[in-house]
């Protein structure tokens, strides 16, 4: 379960937050940056956070009471020297401010999205500052336990949604490969899945390129 719990968290892959980041991506088949989006998880998981986890358990500090970030700072000390603690904080520092920005980000278009109205997002600014202000003054059980249930909800709310677009991604998969398989440069048309609808970034195919496909 804790596996699980902090793979969740330092992926999101299934939570539905890393694709708002992704839909700005400008690339010309949207199954170029789903699989851009794989290659994160991996990277991300089964890289950075496995090294991390050597780093600690090669060193022994976990065996000195410490937890959080203070065991990865006194563990990467351990293997390189005092000036790790100092790269260790300046990096979450950078990685939380960014975090901080990019999750506002999103939680900010997604309200323009539903219905624009500048009180809501005064509120939701506010919001924002005060979670800042409860987080890092709770303790750190406090916060994980927050987070491991709101990740936990908004997974369970995006597995409903990705069931429903399966049929979909499937579809633009089979569009990307077929191209592929033809050695071209795959290109996403607004047409390119029959029956597709609320298409707003993806122009018409052209009429040759309609022709060339109907063989």
């Amino acid at each position: 379960m804790m596996g699980i719990k902090r793979g969740l968290f330092s992926n999101e892959a299934g939570m539905g937050s890393a694709p708002n980041a992704a839909a700005t991506a400008a690339v010309t088949h949207p199954a170029k940056q789903g699989l851009i989006q794989t290659l994160g998880v991996f990277t991300d998981t089964l890289i950075i956070c496995t090294s991390t986890a050597f780093i600690i358990i090669l060193s022994n500090e976990y065996t000195g009471g410490l937890d959080g970030i203070s065991l990865t700072q006194a563990a990467l000390t351990y293997h390189v020297g005092d000036w790790a603690g100092a790269f260790v904080a300046t990096a979450i520092f950078l990685f939380a401010f960014s975090s901080i920005i990019g999750n506002y980000y999103y939680g900010e278009t997604n309200i323009d999205f539903i219905k624009y109205s500048p009180v809501s997002l005064f509120l939701y600014r506010l919001a924002v500052l005060g979670m800042v202000v409860f987080g890092a003054t709770v303790e750190l059980e406090v916060v994980w336990g927050l987070a491991d249930l709101s990740m936990g909800l908004m997974a369970i709310i995006n597995l409903v949604a990705i069931t429903l677009l399966a049929k979909i991604a499937a579809a633009a998969l089979k569009d990307y490969r077929l191209q592929k398989k033809e050695g071209k440069d795959p290109v996403f048309y607004s047409d390119s899945i029959p029956g597709l609808e609320n298409i707003e970034c993806w122009d018409t195919m052209p009429e040759e390129e309609m022709k060339k496909r109907q063989g």
